[in-house]
């Protein structure tokens, strides 16, 4: 598999890991020093969260509170920079609720991504920014 293709994997593999609330897959996304952060609709910065641990905490956290059956849809990737053993990538996010029948958008939102890749040639989140357009 193309660093490309690896990359566009973790952002998915990520995606699809909160959807169906597999903590385990998600946790394999981050490097273990990895940084989270996001803004919503151009507040304040929430966090860093600092370390895998934190990171996770706050997507248990998130996914504990929800009814509802989210769908993360990630598109426009763009790999701002890579070398061999790291990358920079910005991409978009479609944040869809399913609930009772319905289909409803809650957000859409920017991913601004670090990725390395560690000894065992996976590539990891180390830096994840979440720039949501609205509350959601």
């Amino acid at each position: 598999m193309s660093a490309r293709g690896a990359i566009e994997n973790v952002l998915n593999r990520y995606s699809i890991a909160y959807d169906e609330n597999d903590m385990t897959e998600m946790a394999d996304t981050f490097a273990d020093g990895a940084v989270l952060s996001m803004r919503i609709a151009g507040g304040d910065l929430i966090g860093p969260f600092e370390g895998k641990e934190a990171v996770m905490k706050l997507m248990t956290d998130s996914l504990a509170g929800q009814t509802d059956q989210r769908r993360h849809v990630t598109t426009n990737v763009v790999l701002r920079k890579e070398t061999e053993d790291s990358a920079v990538v910005s991409s978009y996010l479609t944040l869809i609720s399913v609930q009772d029948g319905t289909a409803t958008l809650l957000s859409t939102a920017r991913y601004e991504d670090e990725l390395v890749r560690e000894g065992d040639g996976a590539w990891r989140f180390t830096k994840r920014h979440i720039e949501l357009d609205l509350p959601y």
